[in-house]
């Protein structure tokens, strides 16, 4: 039994669905909304690939520079707590 090629989670489209009003929610004006958000991320995850090649090629390690990019983002207080934390636990198993 042969099987026919079918939309799956590796699939670059999604299934066609059809959409409806329901409870005052406009179903293709939504599926537009969504639509665009998926297109509009997958720009910026190409635009991101691309500069983390510019970072490797000066010399950077990107996956280090991901890290700095989040402790950027996290409260200056938070940040202190989590490298305290990690201190901690790395000192009780015997790491440090």
């Amino acid at each position: 039994m042969t099987k026919k090629p079918g939309i799956g989670h590796n699939s670059k489209k999604p299934p066609t669905v059809e959409t409806q009003n329901t409870g005052g929610v406009a179903g293709k004006r939504l599926k537009a909304f969504i639509e665009r958000l998926e297109e509009e991320k997958k720009v910026l995850h190409e635009e991101i690939k691309e500069v983390c090649a510019e970072l490797k090629v000066t010399g950077f390690d990107a996956k280090t520079v991901r890290k700095i990019v989040l402790l950027r983002k996290q409260d200056v207080s938070k940040r202190n707590e989590e490298a305290e934390l990690l201190d901690l636990y790395t000192s009780a198993i015997g790491m440090n």
